[in-house]
């Protein structure tokens, strides 16, 4: 039992950490209860609004009351209602009614629950596309100017985890932008193929307005309309049942799940370049990394990234499992769900990006860390080379080719039994062998010769893909992102 009192006491009931925690204002704010309610009654009131332009007898003075108790939502009220109707829509027709008097007869006028329920759902879906879209571009341009910063910096490339052929730190780095591109252009999409639910009825035949307009298919269809673009949508779904089809939730989870997939992958690598010591998160001057280990700087964003990208990439089951089992034209167990996962995905969608853009504004840079490491490696790779110079120095290929095998296998065992530095190529220049190429064997080693097309490839990359889709949001793309834990 709670202590007296303890029932106002927030800290001591459950509260989502997406929310408590981490997520935007604007983001809990378009999945509050507050957003949700009010948008009911403005749905309402388009309703009673297109209604009265159609000839039902609507006067202005319940047009007018409606408007001015927008806002004006008593939610103690509300919630004594439901308690008692155990019913949440006509708790909230109750509660507007009560401080619309004059209107009270003509709110939901010919509408079942899903017209505010469902038309409010999509509202806030495409609301919380145009939250999320700035701040993907945001983070698109940050990791772009850093990819043109770091262009021509050569760096190790591991394929299977295991060094591969030389890249650069800002090819690397298109890679992540190149994903999160494509997220951008997949939200897009899928932002503007939503569709308002509109003014459908109990089983989306439209039956109850048809019966109020007396019969006129033409002015239902103009109902239909005019409320679509009063919730400023272009389109309404032709066919509905009770509610809109919930393929439609499969399509928008699926792209913040697709988004979460990316950034999962650049926190990893984020996070595997850290334990290099290659590239590491910002980190504050008073940051505590461990504990007990003073000397840690631990990836702890990118690892909040990674830890809520995983919660945000299984969301999209839910909806997957709902349409799957909504029989005929709907069943009631996809509520409770839906206030949860979508809800859910938004927020941790919103979570990340504002984490992801906290990271890619301060990614620091360690070149000698990265220099090394190519020391450490390129001798190997170079061996080609050495065999080529040598050949044009009138060498045997042959031959070549043997030296060179025995003096990196020794140069290996160096390396992997001793612990001690790769030194193939101080044993190429001690080899009397080698002495026709001594002097070429600098510039066959200069790691920028070793990077093929990387630099004009990230050019031309962020020159003709990324920057024009950034466009539409230069506007906002201004200002840094404190995190606030």
């Amino acid at each position: 039992m709670a202590a007296p009192g303890e029932e106002q006491d927030v800290m001591a009931r459950y509260r989502s950490p997406l929310v408590s925690r981490y997520a935007s204002a604007e983001m809990a704010y378009n999945f509050s209860e507050r957003k949700k309610f009010g948008t009911w009654r403005r749905l309402w009131l388009y309703l009673a609004q297109a209604e009265k332009s159609l000839g039902l007898p609507i006067t202005d003075e319940q047009i007018q009351e409606m408007e001015a108790n927008l806002d004006n939502i008593d939610f103690k009220m509300a919630a004594e209602e439901e308690k008692k109707l155990r019913h949440d829509v006509m708790a909230h027709v109750h509660t507007f009614a009560h401080c619309c008097p004059k209107a009270a007869a003509i709110i939901h006028l010919g509408a079942t629950s899903c017209y505010v329920g469902d038309n409010t759902d999509l509202i806030v879906l495409r609301d919380g596309f145009n939250l999320l879209l700035p701040k993907l571009a945001r983070v698109i341009s940050r990791l772009a100017d850093f990819a043109e910063k770091y262009a021509d910096m050569p760096a190790l490339g591991f394929t299977h985890y295991q060094p591969a052929q030389l890249t650069t730190v800002g090819k690397r780095c298109c890679l992540w932008i190149q994903d999160l591109c494509m997220d951008l252009q997949n939200l897009e999409r899928a932002r503007d193929d939503l569709r308002f639910r509109g003014v459908k009825g109990t089983t989306g035949t439209q039956a109850s307005f048809l019966q109020l307009f007396e019969g006129d298919h033409s002015k239902v269809e103009e109902l239909d309309r005019l409320v679509t673009a009063k919730a400023g949508f272009k389109r309404a779904y032709m066919v509905t049942g009770q509610t809109y089809s919930r393929k439609v939730d499969i399509g928008v989870l699926a792209v913040l799940a697709s988004l979460g997939a990316s950034i999962h992958k650049i926190c990893t690598d984020i996070r595997l370049l850290a334990n290099l010591k290659e590239i590491e998160e910002p980190f504050e001057k008073d940051q505590i990394g461990s504990s007990a280990m003073p000397y840690k700087r631990n990836p702890m964003r990118s690892e909040r990234c990674c830890s809520l990208a995983r919660h945000l990439m299984t969301l999209v089951m839910d909806p997957l499992q709902t349409a799957a089992v909504q029989w005929f034209e709907r069943t009631l167990d996809d509520s409770a769900n839906r206030r949860v996962c979508l809800a859910e995905a938004f927020l941790t969608a919103d979570i990340i990006l504002s984490t992801l853009q906290n990271v890619s504004e301060g990614l620091v840079v360690y070149p000698k860390v990265i220099e090394r490491r190519i020391r450490q490696e390129l001798p190997f790779m170079a061996t080609e080379n050495i065999i080529m110079a040598m050949v044009k120095a009138g060498g045997n290929r042959q031959d070549c080719h043997e030296k060179i095998r025995v003096l990196s296998q020794q140069a290996a065992a160096v390396v992997k039994q001793e612990g001690g530095d790769n030194d193939f190529i101080d044993r190429v220049r001690a080899d009397p062998y080698f002495s026709p190429i001594h002097k070429q064997l600098e510039s066959l080693l200069d790691p920028s010769s070793f990077t093929g097309r990387a630099p004009q490839q990230v050019a031309k990359f962020l020159k003709e893909e990324v920057r024009p889709v950034l466009i539409p949001y230069q506007s906002k793309m201004g200002g840094k992102i404190e995190l606030a834990l």
